[in-house]
């Protein structure tokens, strides 16, 4: 059974630094791509960055050159270093991991992230 555990999310005054982490576990198959996405309250689930096997990254242009997007394969673990943070990143923070040829996407419970005076 795919299981992916977030931890890192928090309150955090505007300009400060978060970092998120999601360990996959319990697939057979090999992992692709990683990342992160975001859900505010009242909008729609959107990328904010995302990192195949190979470590190529992508970004949302909003948080390009303040958010970088890594991975550790050995240990099926992806992170998010969140830096000069703003209100308007506040949001629920959901990994995914995709499994096999298919691409099969697991996503993780969410992590929230409350950047506020």
């Amino acid at each position: 059974q795919v299981q992916l555990v977030e931890s890192g999310g928090g309150l955090v005054q505007p300009g400060g630094s978060l970092r998120l982490s999601c360990a996959a576990s319990g697939g057979i198959f090999s992992i692709y791509g990683m990342g992160w996405y975001c859900q505010a309250p009242g909008k729609q689930r959107e990328l904010v960055a995302g990192i195949t096997r190979g470590l190529s990254t992508a970004y949302a242009d909003s948080v390009k050159g303040r958010f970088t997007i890594s991975r550790d394969n050995a240990k099926n673990t992806v992170y998010l270093q969140m830096n000069g943070l703003k209100p308007e990143d506040t949001a629920v923070y959901y990994c995914y991991a995709e499994f096999g040829a298919t691409k099969v996407k697991y996503w993780g419970q969410g992590t929230q992230v409350t950047v506020s005076s």
